[in-house]
C-alpha cells in the first residue's frame, strides 16, 4: 500500500480522539458523546480546495490496482490490509468510486459523489463496521468449507463474495453483465487485495443494478436499494414486505445518511448497525435524502486498459520491471523536459508517463520519483 507519509503526518496531527470503551474483541475503540459512533475525527486527507463533485478525492494515499504486491502471499497481503486506519480504509473505497464514476452514478441514478461515497460507506459498516479501527480492510467470513468453496465466503470492507470473481466456482451464478469493469479472476491474491476487494464489491452492486432495472423494471431508489438486498441474499426481486430490507438495505441508508449528514466521510469515524442514536435516520422516508433521478442503462465507454496496454506502476523506462532507473528517469524528465520529456528519443514515453504518475497527483514530479525510491527501499508496500 503506497502512503504519502506527509500527508499522513500532518493529519495525524489534528486527529482527536474521544473517550474509550471497549468494543468488539474485547479490544478498547473510541466513541463519542452521542454514542452513536466511534473512532476519531480527523482532518481530511485530500486537498480541499478540489472540487470533490467533479474531480474526486484525488486519491491522496496514491493507491494504484492493487493494495499489495502481487506475488505476497495469503498473510502478508492481510497484514498490510490490517494495517489500514479507518481513513484509509475509506478512502480507499473513494478511489474505486472516482475511477469509475461515470459508470457508477449513471447505473444508481446519483449524481452526487459524496451521497455515493456515503453509500459505500454504509454498506462498509453494516458488513465490518470500517474494520471498527482494529483490522483496518482485513475481515473474512464464511470461509469454515475451504478456499472458494462456499457463495458466502467473502472478504474486505464490504465483504465481497467469491461469486463476484471470474473463473470462480463454475455452479455459482456468473456476474458477466459489467463490461465496463474488469473482471479479476478468483485467487488469493486478488480475493485478499483490498483495492481489488473494493473494485469487485462496487461490481456487483452494478451487476444486480442491471438485473433491477432490465428483468425487474424497477426505477428510482428501489434500484439501489434491492441491489443492495441482492448483493446480501443473491436475489434482487423487489420483496413483498419491508421486512426483507429492513435490517440490510434500509439499514445501510441509515448510516450513509448519518456519514453524509453528519460530516464524517474524511476522518477516522465509523458507526455500527446497533449504535444508540441513529433514530432519527431511520424514519418512513429514509431514501428521500437519496433524491429521486432515475437510474439508466444509458451507455458507458469502458475504461479499463486492454492486457496490452495495462500499466505496470512505478515502471517509467517500460522494461517490464520498476527499480531505481525509473525514478532517476522521472527526476531526468522533470529537470531537463527538452532531453527526457515525453516523446523524446532519451526521453520517457506517453505510457512510461503514466506508469511513473504513483504519488496521486496529476502529472509527473520529483515525487513521482521519490514515491518510486520509498517502495524500493521498502519504507512503503506497493504503488
Amino acid at each position: 500500500m503506497k502512503l504519502k507519509l506527509s500527508v499522513l503526518l500532518s493529519a495525524a496531527l489534528i486527529c482527536t480522539a474521544s473517550v474509550p470503551f471497549t468494543g468488539m474483541n474485547n479490544s478498547t475503540v473510541a466513541y463519542a458523546d452521542e454514542w452513536y459512533f466511534a473512532g476519531e475525527t480527523c482532518a481530511p486527507a485530500h486537498d480541499t480546495s478540489r472540487d470533490v463533485q467533479t474531480q474526486g478525492v484525488g486519491n491522496p494515499f496514491g493507491y494504484g490496482d492493487r493494495n499489495t504486491p502481487a506475488d505476497a502471499s495469503a498473510a502478508e497481503i492481510r497484514a498490510i490490509n490490517h494495517a489500514m486506519t479507518t481513513q484509509e480504509v475509506k478512502y480507499a473505497l473513494y478511489k474505486e468510486i472516482d475511477e469509475h464514476w461515470e459508470l457508477i452514478s449513471t447505473r444508481l441514478g446519483q449524481p452526487e459523489r459524496e451521497k455515493v461515497y456515503a453509500l459505500f460507506l454504509g454498506l462498509g459498516s453494516r458488513e465490518s463496521t470500517l474494520g471498527s479501527g482494529q483490522w483496518g480492510a482485513d475481515l473474512e467470513t464464511a470461509q469454515e468449507d475451504g478456499f472458494g468453496v462456499n457463495p458466502a465466503h467473502a472478504y474486505g470492507t464490504m465483504q465481497t463474495a467469491v461469486t463476484a470473481f471470474a473463473d470462480c466456482n463454475p455452479l455459482f451464478d456468473k456476474e458477466d453483465n459489467v463490461p465496463e469493469m474488469y473482471q479479476y479472476t478468483f485467487n488469493e491474491s486478488n480475493f485478499y487485495d483490498a483495492i481489488i476487494s473494493n473494485h469487485m464489491g462496487i461490481r456487483k452492486i452494478l451487476h444486480f443494478a442491471e438485473i433491477c432495472m432490465n428483468t425487474h423494471n424497477m426505477h428510482g431508489y428501489q434500484v439501489i436499494r434491492n441491489s443492495l438486498k441482492g448483493f446480501n441474499t443473491g436475489w434482487c426481486n423487489m420483496a413483498e414486505d419491508s421486512g426483507a430490507y429492513q435490517t440490510y438495505a434500509d439499514e445501510i441508508c441509515t448510516m450513509a445518511q448519518f456519514y453524509y449528514e453528519e460530516g464524517h466521510l474524511y476522518d477516522n469515524v465509523f458507526t455500527w448497525t446497533a449504535a444508540s442514536g441513529l433514530e432519527k435516520y431511520r424514519g418512513a422516508d429514509r431514501w428521500s435524502w437519496w433524491g429521486d433521478t432515475e437510474p439508466s442503462m444509458a451507455e458507458i465507454t469502458a475504461t479499463e486498459p486492454s492486457a496490452d496496454e495495462e500499466l505496470l506502476l512505478g515502471d517509467a523506462n517500460c522494461d517490464s520491471q520498476v527499480n531505481m532507473a525509473d525514478a532517476v528517469l522521472v527526476m531526468q524528465s522533470v529537470m531537463n523536459p527538452d532531453k527526457y520529456g515525453s516523446g523524446k528519443p532519451d526521453g520517457i514515453s506517453e505510457k512510461g508517463e503514466k506508469n511513473a504518475d504513483v504519488d496521486g497527483t496529476p502529472g509527473i514530479t520529483n515525487k513521482d520519483a521519490l514515491t518510486i525510491q520509498q517502495y524500493k527501499l521498502g519504507l512503503i508496500n506497493s504503488l
